[in-house]
Order: structure tokens, then sequence, then C-alpha cells
């Protein structure tokens, strides 16, 4: 019986990793969205918005530096090395805000908000008061990092989250967990750090993209399946 040349199996194995995960954060993701009162229809637009939109960056401003910054636009998931191409210099910090990270998502949150106050319009206060703690917590532990940009773990934003939406108002934990794990995030860890930008080595800051396109995306999801 021929054998698999040594070292195979583990090469093997992530590649069947890398072909299931989008598979199983699709159903997540769809899962999360149904439970905001998405149709299916919508919850996959939504998802592709998402995942897609995590690739587009909206400029929004220019910061001039006093020294160069490399840019390398095909960076993403090392196309840079498979087309051969050099960064680019520039001498300016680009502030942008990302489709996938921010936009798409906040859409998603903004339609949270009009059913909650459809429902009860004395709860959209309930899921301020969630927000401004999650807010904080994320103001708190995140950190600029050099050539990144504002980087969060993952997973203490959801956490808190769902146990405020838990805790304060649980008839509608599911939209104000995913509320409060979208914007906390987003408010405490990007807009309330933009100005330490002007103190790191990055070529583009994007708000909802790079070091926290991940702890927005998995906080509002995770958030909504936790409660």
């Amino acid at each position: 019986m021929r054998m698999l040349p040594q070292g195979c199996l583990p090469f093997i194995l992530f590649i069947v990793f890398l072909l299931v995960l989008p598979l199983f954060l699709a159903e997540v993701m769809l899962a999360a969205m149904g439970r905001l009162g998405l149709s299916p229809t919508v919850s996959i637009l939504a998802a592709l918005g998402i995942f897609a939109g995590g690739l587009i960056n909206i400029p929004v401003q220019k910061i001039p530096r006093n020294r160069i910054m490399p840019h390398d636009s095909t960076g993403y998931l090392g196309m840079n090395r498979l087309l051969g191409t050099q960064p680019d210099q520039r001498e300016f910090t680009l502030i942008a805000v990302n489709l996938g990270g921010c936009v798409v998502p906040c859409l998603i949150a903004g339609y949270q908000l009009v059913r909650i106050f459809s429902h009860s319009p004395q709860a959209v206060a309930v899921v301020i008061g969630a927000t401004a703690v999650n807010v904080y917590v994320c103001y708190r532990l995140a950190q600029p990092v050099a050539k990144v940009g504002i980087t969060l773990p993952a997973f203490i934003p959801p956490l808190v989250a769902a146990l405020c939406a838990i805790v304060f108002i649980p008839d509608f934990a599911p939209p104000v967990a995913f509320c409060a794990g979208i914007l906390g995030p987003l408010v405490g860890a990007d807009l309330l750090h933009i100005n330490d930008i002007k103190q790191i080595d990055t070529s583009i800051a994007s708000i909802g993209g790079a070091g926290t396109f991940d702890g927005i995306v998995i906080s509002g999801l995770l958030a909504t399946l936790l409660v």
C-alpha cells in the first residue's frame, strides 16, 4: 500500500480547515442574522456585504506625515508575494471607513434600533446604556499598533455586550446585544483612538477594518448568539 509522504497529513488537514471554515462562519452569521429579524434573503446579502465589504476602504481624510509610509495595496492574504508587487511610498496616513466592518454593520444596527423603538421607545435608553458600557471597555482594551492601526481583543466585547443585554433588557436581548457589540468596538476602539493614529507608523487607518474588523463583526454576531 502506497503511503502518503511524511508531513503531508498536517497540510491536508490545514486545507480541509480552510475549506470548512468559511462554511461554518457563514452558518453562524446567517443564524445570528435570523435572530435579528432579517429574512433569509436579506441575511445572505448582509453576510456578503460584510465579507466582501471587508476588502473595501472608503477614503475620508489624509494626515500629512514627515516621513515615508510604505503601503502595499496587494498585501491582503499574501497577494503581494504572489503578484510580485512592491509597496508604494506615501507621505501621509489615509483615514478610511471600511464597508464590511463599519458601514454594513451600522446599517444593521440602525435597523435594530428602529425595531426596538417601535416596540418600546423607553428601551432605546437601555440600548444606549449597554453600548456606553461596551464603549468604555473597548476604549480601555484597544491598542495602537504600528503598520496595523488600532487592535482589539476579539472576544471580550461580545461577552460584555451579551451580558449587558441579558441583565438590562432580556426581552430585547438579541438586538440590544448586536447594537452594543457593533457600536462598542467601533466607537470605543476606532473613533476614540483616532488621534493615536498620528503617533504610529501606518499608511492607512481603516475605521472598522484591519485590527478591529474581527472585533466589530465577531462582537455583533457572537453577542447575538450568546443571548
